[in-house]
Protein backbone atom coordinates (compact mmCIF):
# COMPACT_ATOMS: atom_id res chain seq x y z
CA UNK A 1 0.00 0.00 0.00
CA UNK A 2 1.47 3.17 -0.76
CA UNK A 3 0.89 5.92 2.00
CA UNK A 4 3.85 8.10 1.32
CA UNK A 5 4.19 11.15 -0.99
CA UNK A 6 6.87 13.48 -2.03
CA UNK A 7 10.18 13.59 -3.87
CA UNK A 8 12.53 15.21 -1.31
CA UNK A 9 10.54 16.37 1.16
CA UNK A 10 8.75 13.41 1.74
CA UNK A 11 6.01 11.93 4.14
CA UNK A 12 4.39 8.83 5.11
CA UNK A 13 1.20 8.45 7.16
CA UNK A 14 0.14 6.09 9.04
CA UNK A 15 -2.66 4.49 11.12
CA UNK A 16 -6.61 3.66 11.16
CA UNK A 17 -9.83 5.50 11.94
CA UNK A 18 -10.57 3.23 15.17
CA UNK A 19 -7.15 2.03 16.15
CA UNK A 20 -4.60 3.64 18.44
CA UNK A 21 -3.58 6.65 16.63
CA UNK A 22 -2.81 8.13 13.53
CA UNK A 23 0.42 10.05 12.56
CA UNK A 24 3.66 10.88 9.93
CA UNK A 25 6.88 10.58 9.43
CA UNK A 26 8.58 13.64 7.72
CA UNK A 27 11.70 12.88 5.59
CA UNK A 28 13.99 15.35 3.93
CA UNK A 29 13.42 18.48 6.01
CA UNK A 30 15.99 21.00 6.45
CA UNK A 31 17.64 21.27 9.59
CA UNK A 32 17.52 24.62 11.32
CA UNK A 33 13.60 25.37 10.71
CA UNK A 34 11.83 26.67 13.70
CA UNK A 35 8.62 24.46 14.23
CA UNK A 36 6.78 24.16 17.46
CA UNK A 37 4.18 21.49 18.44
CA UNK A 38 1.86 24.59 18.85
CA UNK A 39 2.20 25.84 15.29
CA UNK A 40 1.27 22.24 14.25
CA UNK A 41 -1.52 21.82 17.07
CA UNK A 42 -2.99 24.96 15.80
CA UNK A 43 -3.54 23.54 11.97
CA UNK A 44 -5.09 20.67 14.15
CA UNK A 45 -7.40 22.11 15.69
CA UNK A 46 -8.92 23.34 12.19
CA UNK A 47 -9.14 20.07 10.79
CA UNK A 48 -10.43 18.38 14.38
CA UNK A 49 -14.07 17.09 14.76
CA UNK A 50 -16.71 18.62 17.19
CA UNK A 51 -15.50 22.29 15.78
CA UNK A 52 -19.65 23.17 15.03
CA UNK A 53 -22.68 21.72 14.45
CA UNK A 54 -21.66 21.22 10.70
CA UNK A 55 -19.46 18.53 11.34
CA UNK A 56 -19.22 15.10 13.28
CA UNK A 57 -19.92 15.14 16.59
CA UNK A 58 -16.61 12.37 17.23
CA UNK A 59 -15.30 14.02 20.17
CA UNK A 60 -11.21 13.94 19.43
CA UNK A 61 -8.77 17.12 21.02
CA UNK A 62 -6.54 15.83 18.30
CA UNK A 63 -3.62 16.10 20.52
CA UNK A 64 -0.03 15.93 18.42
CA UNK A 65 3.20 14.57 19.98
CA UNK A 66 6.27 15.17 18.34
CA UNK A 67 8.36 12.26 18.73
CA UNK A 68 11.39 12.88 16.86
CA UNK A 69 13.45 15.53 14.68
CA UNK A 70 12.47 18.73 16.48
CA UNK A 71 14.97 19.89 19.27
CA UNK A 72 14.40 23.52 21.18
CA UNK A 73 11.60 24.30 18.59
CA UNK A 74 14.66 24.12 15.54
CA UNK A 75 14.17 21.07 12.69
CA UNK A 76 17.51 18.56 12.95
CA UNK A 77 17.87 17.37 9.82
CA UNK A 78 16.56 13.88 10.83
CA UNK A 79 12.84 12.40 10.49
CA UNK A 80 10.12 13.97 12.42
CA UNK A 81 7.61 11.57 13.97
CA UNK A 82 4.13 13.29 14.87
CA UNK A 83 1.91 10.84 16.93
CA UNK A 84 -2.16 12.06 17.52
CA UNK A 85 -4.25 9.53 19.90
CA UNK A 86 -7.33 7.85 18.95
CA UNK A 87 -9.55 8.89 22.02
CA UNK A 88 -13.59 8.13 20.76
CA UNK A 89 -12.64 5.14 19.19
CA UNK A 90 -16.51 3.29 18.22
CA UNK A 91 -15.73 -0.03 16.72
CA UNK A 92 -18.54 -1.33 17.91
CA UNK A 93 -21.32 1.21 15.34
CA UNK A 94 -19.21 -0.49 12.67
CA UNK A 95 -20.53 -4.24 14.03
CA UNK A 96 -23.28 -4.27 10.59
CA UNK A 97 -20.31 -3.11 8.09
CA UNK A 98 -18.24 -5.79 8.96
CA UNK A 99 -20.11 -7.93 6.31
CA UNK A 100 -22.34 -5.34 4.26
CA UNK A 101 -20.38 -3.39 2.03
CA UNK A 102 -21.55 0.51 2.76
CA UNK A 103 -22.58 2.30 -0.79
CA UNK A 104 -19.70 4.40 -2.46
CA UNK A 105 -17.19 3.45 0.06
CA UNK A 106 -13.76 1.69 0.00
CA UNK A 107 -14.78 -1.46 1.53
CA UNK A 108 -15.81 -3.88 -1.15
CA UNK A 109 -12.48 -2.51 -3.46
CA UNK A 110 -10.33 -3.13 -0.45
CA UNK A 111 -11.66 -6.26 -0.08
CA UNK A 112 -10.62 -7.33 -3.64
CA UNK A 113 -7.18 -5.71 -3.28
CA UNK A 114 -6.11 -7.35 -0.10
CA UNK A 115 -8.54 -9.72 0.75
CA UNK A 116 -9.51 -8.31 3.80
CA UNK A 117 -9.69 -4.78 5.44
CA UNK A 118 -9.97 -3.11 8.66
CA UNK A 119 -13.89 -3.28 9.31
CA UNK A 120 -13.75 -0.23 11.58
CA UNK A 121 -14.43 2.86 10.04
CA UNK A 122 -12.45 2.33 6.78
CA UNK A 123 -9.33 1.90 8.39
CA UNK A 124 -6.99 3.82 6.18
CA UNK A 125 -9.73 4.94 3.88
CA UNK A 126 -11.60 7.38 6.55
CA UNK A 127 -10.35 10.92 6.73
CA UNK A 128 -9.07 10.51 9.68
CA UNK A 129 -5.86 9.51 8.06
CA UNK A 130 -5.81 13.07 6.80
CA UNK A 131 -4.62 13.80 10.42
CA UNK A 132 -0.95 13.27 9.09
CA UNK A 133 -1.15 15.43 6.44
CA UNK A 134 -2.09 18.21 8.03
CA UNK A 135 0.74 17.70 10.54
CA UNK A 136 3.39 17.45 7.68
CA UNK A 137 1.74 20.18 5.96
CA UNK A 138 2.47 22.64 8.83
CA UNK A 139 6.29 21.23 8.80
CA UNK A 140 6.65 22.25 4.81
CA UNK A 141 4.80 25.40 5.74
CA UNK A 142 7.79 25.85 8.28
CA UNK A 143 10.33 25.02 5.54
CA UNK A 144 8.03 27.52 2.47
CA UNK A 145 8.56 30.35 5.05
CA UNK A 146 11.78 29.82 5.53
CA UNK A 147 12.13 29.89 1.97
CA UNK A 148 10.40 32.45 0.69
CA UNK A 149 8.23 34.01 3.55
CA UNK A 150 6.25 36.04 1.26
CA UNK A 151 4.62 33.23 -0.28
CA UNK A 152 0.85 32.42 0.89
CA UNK A 153 -1.39 29.18 0.28
CA UNK A 154 -5.20 29.86 0.90
CA UNK A 155 -8.24 28.31 0.46
CA UNK A 156 -12.30 28.38 1.03
CA UNK A 157 -15.09 26.80 0.26
CA UNK A 158 -16.47 28.19 -2.99
CA UNK A 159 -20.04 26.32 -3.51
CA UNK A 160 -21.62 24.02 -1.55
CA UNK A 161 -24.60 21.82 -3.44
CA UNK A 162 -25.38 25.11 -5.84
CA UNK A 163 -24.91 27.65 -3.47
CA UNK A 164 -21.79 30.09 -4.35
CA UNK A 165 -18.83 32.62 -2.73
CA UNK A 166 -19.06 35.57 -5.04
CA UNK A 167 -15.84 36.97 -4.28
CA UNK A 168 -13.01 37.13 -5.99
CA UNK A 169 -9.65 35.12 -5.29
CA UNK A 170 -7.23 37.59 -4.83
CA UNK A 171 -9.43 39.20 -2.41
CA UNK A 172 -10.02 36.60 -0.13
CA UNK A 173 -8.52 37.06 2.98
CA UNK A 174 -8.24 34.00 5.21
CA UNK A 175 -9.77 36.63 8.39
CA UNK A 176 -12.99 35.81 6.25
CA UNK A 177 -12.57 32.73 6.10
CA UNK A 178 -11.48 31.64 9.59
CA UNK A 179 -14.97 33.53 10.59
CA UNK A 180 -17.55 30.99 9.76
CA UNK A 181 -18.09 27.73 10.50
CA UNK A 182 -18.73 26.64 6.65
CA UNK A 183 -15.10 28.42 6.16
CA UNK A 184 -15.88 30.34 3.03
CA UNK A 185 -14.82 33.96 1.76
CA UNK A 186 -18.28 35.60 1.53
CA UNK A 187 -20.80 36.20 4.95
CA UNK A 188 -24.00 36.00 2.79
CA UNK A 189 -23.32 32.89 0.81
CA UNK A 190 -22.31 31.10 5.01
CA UNK A 191 -25.68 31.49 6.40
CA UNK A 192 -27.21 29.64 3.07
CA UNK A 193 -24.51 27.64 3.08
CA UNK A 194 -24.65 26.42 7.04
CA UNK A 195 -28.43 26.26 6.79
CA UNK A 196 -28.32 24.05 3.57
CA UNK A 197 -26.52 21.72 5.30
CA UNK A 198 -27.91 21.45 8.32
CA UNK A 199 -31.36 20.36 6.66
CA UNK A 200 -29.99 18.27 4.65
CA UNK A 201 -28.62 16.38 7.98
CA UNK A 202 -31.42 16.14 9.62
CA UNK A 203 -32.97 14.73 6.65
CA UNK A 204 -30.37 12.37 6.92
CA UNK A 205 -28.69 13.10 3.57
CA UNK A 206 -25.47 14.43 2.83
CA UNK A 207 -24.27 17.55 0.21
CA UNK A 208 -20.59 18.01 -1.77
CA UNK A 209 -19.10 21.57 -3.48
CA UNK A 210 -16.38 22.58 -3.73
CA UNK A 211 -12.86 24.42 -2.71
CA UNK A 212 -11.07 26.86 -4.17
CA UNK A 213 -7.13 27.23 -3.08
CA UNK A 214 -4.59 30.19 -4.67
CA UNK A 215 -0.86 30.05 -4.12
CA UNK A 216 -0.02 33.49 -3.51
CA UNK A 217 3.30 35.60 -4.66
CA UNK A 218 5.02 31.85 -5.92
CA UNK A 219 8.35 32.40 -7.41
CA UNK A 220 8.54 31.10 -10.90
CA UNK A 221 10.43 28.11 -11.96
CA UNK A 222 8.51 25.54 -9.87
CA UNK A 223 8.13 22.47 -11.30
CA UNK A 224 9.99 19.55 -13.39
CA UNK A 225 8.91 19.28 -17.08
CA UNK A 226 7.07 16.11 -18.88
CA UNK A 227 5.78 13.76 -15.54
CA UNK A 228 6.54 16.35 -12.65
CA UNK A 229 4.95 19.31 -13.72
CA UNK A 230 3.68 21.37 -11.27
CA UNK A 231 0.24 21.15 -11.49
CA UNK A 232 0.21 16.99 -12.19
CA UNK A 233 1.86 17.04 -8.74
CA UNK A 234 -0.86 19.56 -7.25
CA UNK A 235 -3.68 17.51 -9.27
CA UNK A 236 -1.72 14.13 -7.89
CA UNK A 237 -1.71 15.63 -3.78
CA UNK A 238 -5.13 17.02 -4.27
CA UNK A 239 -7.36 13.93 -6.13
CA UNK A 240 -5.48 11.74 -3.15
CA UNK A 241 -7.68 13.35 -0.67
CA UNK A 242 -10.73 11.63 0.60
CA UNK A 243 -14.17 12.82 -1.82
CA UNK A 244 -11.82 14.71 -4.21
CA UNK A 245 -13.34 13.89 -7.87
CA UNK A 246 -12.19 17.01 -9.67
CA UNK A 247 -9.43 18.97 -9.82
CA UNK A 248 -8.93 22.05 -11.99
CA UNK A 249 -6.15 24.68 -12.77
CA UNK A 250 -6.83 28.52 -14.16
CA UNK A 251 -9.01 28.03 -16.92
CA UNK A 252 -9.94 25.06 -15.89
CA UNK A 253 -13.03 23.47 -17.96
CA UNK A 254 -14.19 26.51 -19.28
CA UNK A 255 -10.93 26.49 -21.60
CA UNK A 256 -12.49 24.40 -24.29
CA UNK A 257 -15.45 27.40 -25.02
CA UNK A 258 -12.68 29.60 -25.19
CA UNK A 259 -10.84 31.20 -28.48
CA UNK A 260 -7.18 30.55 -28.57
CA UNK A 261 -7.12 34.56 -28.82
CA UNK A 262 -8.87 34.88 -25.40
CA UNK A 263 -7.28 32.02 -23.80
CA UNK A 264 -3.62 33.56 -23.88
CA UNK A 265 -1.74 35.25 -21.43
CA UNK A 266 -0.45 38.34 -22.99
CA UNK A 267 3.32 39.27 -21.48
CA UNK A 268 4.42 42.35 -20.14
CA UNK A 269 7.16 43.88 -18.27
CA UNK A 270 5.92 45.12 -14.45
CA UNK A 271 9.35 47.15 -13.17
CA UNK A 272 11.79 44.34 -14.03
CA UNK A 273 9.13 41.42 -13.37
CA UNK A 274 7.66 39.95 -16.46
CA UNK A 275 4.28 39.69 -15.82
CA UNK A 276 0.79 38.25 -17.65
CA UNK A 277 -2.06 40.78 -18.02
CA UNK A 278 -4.97 37.72 -17.69
CA UNK A 279 -4.05 34.46 -15.65
CA UNK A 280 -5.78 31.54 -17.58
CA UNK A 281 -3.01 29.69 -17.42
CA UNK A 282 -3.65 29.77 -13.30
CA UNK A 283 0.34 30.23 -12.75
CA UNK A 284 1.50 27.63 -14.35
CA UNK A 285 2.67 27.73 -17.70
CA UNK A 286 5.05 24.54 -19.84
CA UNK A 287 4.48 22.46 -15.74
CA UNK A 288 6.19 25.53 -14.56
CA UNK A 289 5.32 28.37 -12.16
CA UNK A 290 5.27 31.69 -13.99
CA UNK A 291 5.39 33.79 -10.92
CA UNK A 292 1.05 34.86 -10.77
CA UNK A 293 -1.27 33.52 -8.48
CA UNK A 294 -1.49 29.43 -8.73
CA UNK A 295 -5.56 28.79 -8.77
CA UNK A 296 -7.21 25.72 -8.42
CA UNK A 297 -10.70 24.47 -7.99
CA UNK A 298 -11.46 21.08 -6.16
CA UNK A 299 -14.71 18.82 -6.37
CA UNK A 300 -15.93 16.93 -3.49
CA UNK A 301 -18.29 14.89 -3.57
CA UNK A 302 -21.45 14.25 -0.69
CA UNK A 303 -20.20 12.37 2.39
CA UNK A 304 -20.87 8.41 1.45
CA UNK A 305 -22.21 7.72 4.83
CA UNK A 306 -25.90 8.83 5.04
CA UNK A 307 -28.66 7.81 7.40
CA UNK A 308 -31.09 6.34 5.03
CA UNK A 309 -31.79 2.72 4.08
CA UNK A 310 -29.68 2.35 0.74
CA UNK A 311 -29.47 -1.08 -1.41
CA UNK A 312 -26.27 -2.91 -1.28
CA UNK A 313 -24.61 -6.27 -0.98
CA UNK A 314 -22.77 -8.22 1.89
CA UNK A 315 -19.09 -10.03 1.65
CA UNK A 316 -20.68 -13.49 0.51
CA UNK A 317 -22.84 -11.52 -2.33
CA UNK A 318 -26.19 -11.52 -0.88
CA UNK A 319 -28.58 -8.69 -1.04
CA UNK A 320 -29.35 -6.52 1.94
CA UNK A 321 -29.96 -3.16 2.83
CA UNK A 322 -27.86 -1.05 4.47
CA UNK A 323 -28.37 2.27 6.96
CA UNK A 324 -25.61 4.95 8.22
CA UNK A 325 -24.58 4.57 11.24
CA UNK A 326 -21.79 5.78 13.87
CA UNK A 327 -20.40 9.97 13.62
CA UNK A 328 -20.05 11.65 10.07
CA UNK A 329 -20.22 15.17 8.39
CA UNK A 330 -22.93 15.91 6.45
CA UNK A 331 -20.52 18.14 4.78
CA UNK A 332 -16.57 17.45 4.24
CA UNK A 333 -16.01 20.90 2.91
CA UNK A 334 -15.48 22.93 6.03
CA UNK A 335 -12.97 20.58 7.72
CA UNK A 336 -11.33 20.10 4.20
CA UNK A 337 -9.96 23.37 3.44
CA UNK A 338 -6.87 22.94 6.22
CA UNK A 339 -6.28 19.75 4.26
CA UNK A 340 -6.20 21.42 0.89
CA UNK A 341 -4.02 24.08 2.37
CA UNK A 342 -1.43 21.16 4.07
CA UNK A 343 -1.34 19.39 0.30
CA UNK A 344 -0.45 22.45 -1.21
CA UNK A 345 2.32 23.07 1.29
CA UNK A 346 3.65 19.79 0.99
CA UNK A 347 3.77 20.67 -3.02
CA UNK A 348 5.75 23.85 -3.23
CA UNK A 349 7.67 22.58 -0.73
CA UNK A 350 9.42 19.42 -2.07
CA UNK A 351 9.15 21.63 -5.80
CA UNK A 352 11.25 24.49 -3.84
CA UNK A 353 13.65 22.07 -2.66
CA UNK A 354 14.15 20.19 -6.04
CA UNK A 355 14.88 23.68 -7.41
CA UNK A 356 17.61 24.49 -5.17
CA UNK A 357 18.91 21.54 -6.52
CA UNK A 358 18.51 22.10 -10.14
CA UNK A 359 20.89 25.04 -10.32
CA UNK A 360 23.53 27.02 -9.36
Amino acid sequence: MSSSFGSIFKISTWGESHGAGVGVVVDGCPAGVHLTREMIQAELDRRRPGQSDLTTPRKEADTVEILSGVQDATTLGTPIGLLVRNQDQRPSAYKEMETAYRPSHADFCYDAKYGLRAKSGGGRASARETIGRVAAGTVAKAVVQAICPELEILAWVESVHGISCAVQPHLVTRAAVESNPVRTADAAAAEQMAELIRRVRAQGDSVGGTIACTIRRCPAGLGDPVFDKLEATLAHAMMSLPACKGFELGSGFSAPSMLGSQHNDPYYMEGDRVRTRTNNSGGVQGGISNGEDINMRLAFKPTATIMLDQETVTSDHQPTQLRGKGRHDPCVLPRAVPIVEAMAYLVVCDHLLRQRCCRI
